[in-house]
């Protein structure tokens, strides 16, 4: 049996956790160094570090080509962990990394429609139409909430928050019709990042979810007409966000618009990625696809710590070597906390599972070892 089949289950307890102790799996949110496409031509960021089963910590990453595609296959020997600056060997076998789409954690997405009159007809359809695929495409612990541009005061309404239930969902939708005369995106992408930034659940969840990472996706012409918020300033507020929202955009105006411009800046400068839908209706199951493989092909690398419990945070640096045997490594940085979680019998029991497959080593090297690595202090040059 593959390792990734026998963490399947330590995935399932994390949602039990949420459940049983919230406060115990808030999150240590990882704030990443860069996460730009470095000069090879990838890149990744980290997005959330949790260390609520410690020794155990999990570290949540999105990887991404010049294309902002995920990397795909990524396996142990792509994979270099460095916790305080020393490197783990990998043959010691202590972490792991899987793709969030075969796991237990839940996403949640915030659909932003664009509701101008000017866009009645086929390219509201298409909207909408695109919308209600996204929703049928999701995993069934996925939470979607539905956001209107629209006349109100506000320039917008919120006609579903976070939901799981696809028929709930739908109906929220069938009531969208296209009879506003103004569209405020900046203002409308503004109230979906405040709504990424808050941890209430669903209007028909019964139960906590364990929420890992948020996305925003805007359907639009792409115009914006008198927002409160102009565009530099919501720019400034996409790029200090310390909890990464990307934004998926499908445009429906033409390829060459200004409008079309606007959305791919701000998919650009949130690490989404824009689709120019135009006309091409028939693109947009695609593009949609598209867009849930990119947020179910995050990672979770889970790695075990040998600090001892001190209450501090400890810096971790995570590398991907892309293609395996490049030789070029790109680093993000995080960092993590030693902390002592409480011994509840659901915290003990998902330790032990990990213990099962990250067993601590007994007598050996954790680190790497680089025969070129400062000593201590210089040596000694036998003068008096």
């Amino acid at each position: 049996m593959k390792w990734w089949n026998r963490l399947r289950p330590v995935a399932a307890e994390l949602v039990i956790l949420a459940l049983v102790f919230a406060a115990v799996l808030a999150a240590n949110i990882g704030h990443a160094a860069t996460g730009a496409v470095g000069p090879q031509g990838y890149g990744l960021k980290i997005f959330r570090v949790e260390s609520a089963l410690y020794p155990f910590v999990h570290v949540y990453m999105r990887t991404f080509d010049q294309e902002m595609n995920p990397l795909v296959n990524l396996n142990v020997l792509n994979i270099g962990v460095m916790v305080e600056g020393r490197a783990y060997d990998p043959r010691k076998k202590q972490y792991h990394i899987q793709p969030l789409r075969g796991r237990e954690e839940a996403t949640r997405s915030i659909l932003v429609l664009d509701t101008n009159k000017l866009l009645k007809g086929p390219d509201f359809e298409a909207m909408v139409r695109a919308a209600a695929r996204f929703i049928d495409a999701k995993r069934a612990q996925d939470q979607v909430a539905i956001l209107a541009l629209d006349n109100s005061g506000e320039g917008y309404s919120v006609l579903s928050n976070f939901d799981r239930e696809p028929g709930i969902l739908g109906r929220r939708l069938a009531d969208l019709q296209p009879r506003s005369d103004k569209t405020r995106l900046y203002d409308g992408v503004a109230a979906a990042m405040q709504m990424a930034s808050s941890s209430v659940g669903g209007d028909s969840s019964s139960d906590v979810e364990y929420i890992v990472s948020t996305s925003i996706i805007v359907l639009s012409s792409g115009r914006d007409d008198d927002s409160a918020i102009n565009r530099s300033d919501l720019m400034t507020r996409i790029s200090s966000l310390k909890i990464p929202t990307p934004i998926y955009s499908l445009g429906f105006t033409g390829p060459e618009a200004k409008e079309q411009r606007n959305l791919q800046a701000l998919s650009k400068n949130s690490f989404g990625k824009h689709y120019p839908i135009g006309g091409a209706y028939d693109t947009i199951t695609r593009s949609i696809e598209d867009i849930q493989n990119i947020m179910q092909s995050d990672y979770v690398l889970t790695f075990r710590a040998y600090i001892p419990v001190d209450g501090a945070r400890h810096n971790v640096k995570i590398g991907v070597e892309y293609p395996t045997g490049s030789g070029i490594m790109y680093y993000d940085a995080s960092s993590f906390e030693a902390i002592e979680p409480p011994t509840f019998p659901k915290i003990l029991e998902a330790q032990q599972k990990i213990d099962k497959v990250i067993p601590a080593l007994k007598d050996e090297e954790l680190y790497l070892k680089n025969p070129f690595a400062p000593t201590s202090g210089p040596p000694a040059t036998g003068k008096n």
